[in-house]
């Protein structure tokens, strides 16, 4: 996608983190912005800096694991400036912990945001863009998932959201593939970023009433959240840079987005795992002070 002036961008998560810092740049380029948050306070602050770097946006207020609301902004999105050129599924939630000790409430609330979120966006908006290209010649257009390196490599204690960024980064590339059967003007690219300061690590202030359970967090939980957040408050790559690779990306029509390339290690050695059959390698072999840490903070008697 070489041309953004005058086209139209569809961002989640757009009050904060990426999606903020893409709906910038979308808007410094020329382009209408369509701004979708479950936080309807950021999402407001967020729209009114937009429109004052001069760009025409319109905010809406969705859960994306709703369809119906993801229906509602496509409706909205059509009314006011068309199909849109460049789409950005880019709202998600984190959580770690055991897999066995994630409940139901905990599955449905990640998989629905994380996975149908990106679901709900792809089997709206791609027909669209499809019906567009179709109708003019020089129509472009491109798709970003937003999956995570947690879609690359399967970190202990990670639990369902392992789960559901293996599964974006899947439904991505199977994107990728079934568009080239279709049309050549409509790219897709999956973005896998490592540890970058956004708000994702206090994702459950924003979790739904009837989806919450009441239960304390388990221990494994709690052991997750303070290495998130130590992780994430280190980050040394800003939201900023990730939000330029992923512009640059869209540019180059390239799928695989990383924030971290130099941290591609360790999906090496798992690819290498699958082809010899191996059993799972060890993810702290080269920072073994980690796993031992963990292992003791999860074995450690009360």
């Amino acid at each position: 996608m070489k041309t953004f002036q005058g086209r139209t961008a569809v961002i989640t998560g757009a009050g904060s983190g990426f999606g903020l810092e893409l709906s910038r740049l979308a808007a410094g380029a020329g382009m209408n912005l369509v701004m979708a948050d479950v936080q309807q306070e950021a999402l407001d602050r967020a729209v009114a800096e937009i429109r004052a770097l001069g760009a025409q946006a319109i905010g809406f207020r969705l859960d994306v694991a709703k369809a119906a609301e993801v229906e509602a902004m496509a409706d909205a999105t059509r009314a006011r400036f068309g199909a849109p050129h460049l789409v950005f599924n880019n709202a998600g939630v984190g959580a770690g912990g055991l897999i066995w000790e994630h409940s139901l409430k905990d599955w449905e609330w990640v998989v629905g945001v994380n996975l149908m979120g990106v679901a709900h966006g792809v089997r709206v908006f791609t027909p669209m863009m499809l019906a567009a290209a179709e109708a003019d010649a020089g129509y472009e257009g491109h798709i970003v998932n937003t999956a995570s390196m947690a879609g690359m490599v399967n970190m202990p204690n990670m639990g369902v959201y392992n789960v559901t960024k293996h599964a974006v980064v899947s439904l991505s590339e199977t994107l990728y593939q079934d568009l080239r059967l279709v049309t050549d003007r409509i790219g897709a690219s999956v973005l896998c970023p490592y540890f970058v300061s956004t708000g994702i690590a206090a994702s459950s202030r924003n979790r739904p009433g009837d989806m919450r359970d009441g239960a304390k967090p388990t221990r494994s939980q709690l052991v997750a959240q303070a290495m998130i957040d130590k992780a994430v408050g280190s980050g040394k790559v800003s939201a900023t840079q990730v939000a330029q690779f992923v512009m640059d990306a869209v540019r180059e029509r390239r799928f695989y987005v990383f924030s971290h390339p130099n941290a591609l290690g360790p999906v090496q050695t798992r690819l290498d795992d699958v082809m010899l059959a191996r059993n799972p390698s060890d993810p702290f072999a080269a920072r073994p002070e980690i796993g031992e840490n963990l292992r003791q903070a999860l074995r450690a008697v009360e």
